[in-house]
């Protein structure tokens, strides 16, 4: 005769019938369902970085120096107001500009 149980203590269906403990239940689904999803962080413009580090007002930006060397270096890799690049009367190039 073979025996069904090899230990009688151990039992698949002994080991299912034990309850969770309190708190440790996982809970399913996502919980920020039906919740509006947030606005993302407003980021500051590379300009703007540059403008806030040189102190400068935006009447202060047509007479900086410092800032229309920095506009002229950067012209075609950052976001430079038009209205500005027109006062300079700085060209940006369309190739890099992407409406090319």
């Amino acid at each position: 005769m073979i025996p069904l149980h090899s230990h009688p203590t151990r039992s698949m269906i002994g080991l299912m019938a034990i309850p969770a403990l309190p708190g440790l239940n996982r809970k399913r689904g996502n919980p920020n369902w039906g919740r509006p999803i947030p606005r993302a962080p407003i980021l500051a413009t590379e300009f703007e970085l540059e403008v806030k580090q040189l102190q400068l007002t935006a009447e202060m930006y047509t007479s900086s120096r410092e800032l229309r060397t920095w506009c002229d270096r950067n012209r075609n890799r950052v976001y430079i107001p038009e209205w500005l690049l027109e006062k300079w009367d700085i060209t940006v190039d369309a190739i890099f500009s992407g409406t090319a």
